[in-house]
Parts: C-alpha cells; structure tokens; sequence
C-alpha cells in the first residue's frame, strides 16, 4: 500500500493521521446529515399553519446548511442529488439563500 504522501512509507506516522483525518470528516459528515434529516421530519410534521413551523423552519434551515457546509469539507461540491433524496422543502432552501 502507497502512502497518501509521495516519497513517505505507507506505515509512516502521517499516513496514519492521514487515515484518522478522513476518518473523522466521514463521522461529522454522517452526523451532520442525520441532524438534517432529523429536522426536515420534524418540519414535516408540523403543519403549514401551526405558530410552531416557523421555528422548525429556522432548525432545519440550519441544519441543511452546517451539512451542506460539511459536505463541502470533503469536498462534495454539488448538492442538488441530497436536495432531492432528502426531500428538501423549497422554503428551507430560500431560507438558506440556495433557491
């Protein structure tokens, strides 16, 4: 096995970090996606004029963007494919500024 780095062995100290790095970035990337996912439902639960959605509105707002931005780290650029599986309302999206 090739390190990550030219001109380092593979079992070096830095392969290993390197290894640990991407490690991590998957981790915060699954939890970023499940605490979006979580709030859409939430959102969705709510109905159109209950005094409670625009709260759920913000929550999920904010949670698509902190996934969208983490999604971004490991450098997954676009995002119209978790638009679409995730189901993201138009509303949260213009509260985003991304429609």
């Amino acid at each position: 096995m090739s390190s990550m780095w030219p001109g380092l062995p593979a079992d070096s100290g830095l392969d290993l970090l390197g290894h640990e790095i991407l490690a991590e970035k998957a981790a915060a990337l699954g939890k970023a996606g499940e605490k979006a996912r979580l709030a859409l439902a939430r959102l969705k639960e709510i109905p159109k004029e209950d005094e409670g959605r625009e709260a759920a509105l913000k929550a999920a707002a904010a949670a698509v963007h902190a996934y969208f931005i983490q999604r971004e780290l490991c450098g997954f650029r676009r995002h119209e494919a978790i638009i679409r599986e995730y189901d993201i309302p138009r509303a949260v999206l213009v509260r985003m500024g991304a429609a």
